[in-house]
């Protein structure tokens, strides 16, 4: 099935689970197969959903030490995960989901991570802190194996193919870094400012690799062409007055972007066109603030304290 506006504004509420967690939801994750989600929260807890079966099949794995924020699943299998801590330290963990065990810890960040990027083809990924660095890290060894001083605060992403990575710097600055060659600095650098103060709390490339994606804390969202860095579109016109961290995020075929609000509703937009396409109200009781659609599958899933799980509905469908 084609992702096309009309698709898009024919999506519903399939699953909406209240219970899993009791905190608020801070990240959600798809495999790379698209057939399990993983969703990490407040309240300490990590959850484990089978998307076919469409509910959770591992509940109540805590980390009540340290935290858990910023989960991803590794491109191993759909079994184990990466995330920060935000409580004790600032070490990254590796979980093995199946069996509750950590099989490696990352030890090296100062200060709060920012962003977590794993590499879409090998066993590596990147990590942005508020201590001013982005580190490389190989799932196989225990010790950073790369480092670059950014200057200012940053977060991070993986372009598709795993070659290059994005740096967004200080809220104002897009480096772009080849990862064969990171320590020679960025290979370019795009400066982009957006009248209305804040932070970005985020960045994502289109699985086509011709966009990045900012995301913000405040009432507006960025698409850059990628390897200009001119500003293809700014998409406002949601609420977030309270200046939350909403996720936004691509469609699989890069030719839409979604972002949450907290209002609980969810906006869409064309990247093609530039218009907002939908408003899909799931009646969330707070902000969205994780939005991830399906890699592989026609579903996308948004979170506040609640989780649900989105599909298109109608008689074309």
């Amino acid at each position: 099935m084609r992702i096309t506006d009309k698709v898009l504004r024919s999506f519903k509420v399939a699953r909406k689970y209240d219970d899993v967690h009791t905190g608020r939801i801070n990240c959600v994750d798809y495999s790379s197969n698209g057939e399990n989600a993983v969703s990490s929260s407040d309240d300490d807890s990590i959850t484990l959903y089978d998307i076919q079966q469409g509910k959770p099949i591992v509940e109540n794995l805590f980390s009540k030490k340290y935290g858990v924020d910023l989960i991803r699943f590794t491109p191993r299998d759909a079994e184990t995960v990466v995330h920060s801590s935000n409580k004790q330290d600032d070490t990254i963990r590796y979980l093995s989901i199946a069996n509750y065990s950590f099989l490696r810890y990352f030890s090296g960040h100062t200060a709060r991570v920012t962003a977590l990027s794993m590499s879409p083809v090998e066993d590596i990924f990147i990590s942005s802190s508020l201590d001013e660095t982005i580190r490389i890290w190989d799932l196989r060894l225990p010790t950073c194996q790369g480092l670059t001083n950014t200057m200012g605060r940053p977060v991070c992403s993986f372009d598709p193919d795993g070659l290059i990575f994005a740096a967004g710097v200080e809220s104002h600055v897009l480096k772009l870094y080849d990862l064969r060659a990171f320590d020679r600095g960025p290979f370019s650098c795009f400066e982009t400012r957006f009248n209305r103060v804040c932070d970005w709390t985020g960045l994502k490339f289109s699985k086509d690799g011709k966009h990045i994606l900012i995301c913000t804390n405040g009432g507006a969202i960025r698409v850059l062409n990628s390897f200009t860095g001119s500003v293809q579109h700014t998409f406002s016109g949601y609420n977030n007055s309270k200046g939350a961290s909403l996720e936004a995020c691509f469609t699989p075929d890069s030719q839409f972007v979604m972002i949450g609000s907290e209002d609980g509703r969810v906006h869409v937009w064309s990247i093609e066109s530039g218009m907002k396409v939908a408003v899909l109200d799931g009646k969330h009781q707070g902000p969205i603030n994780t939005l991830q659609f399906n890699p592989l599958y026609m579903t996308f899933a948004s979170a506040c304290t609640s989780m649900m799980f989105w599909l298109p509905c109608g008689d074309d469908f």
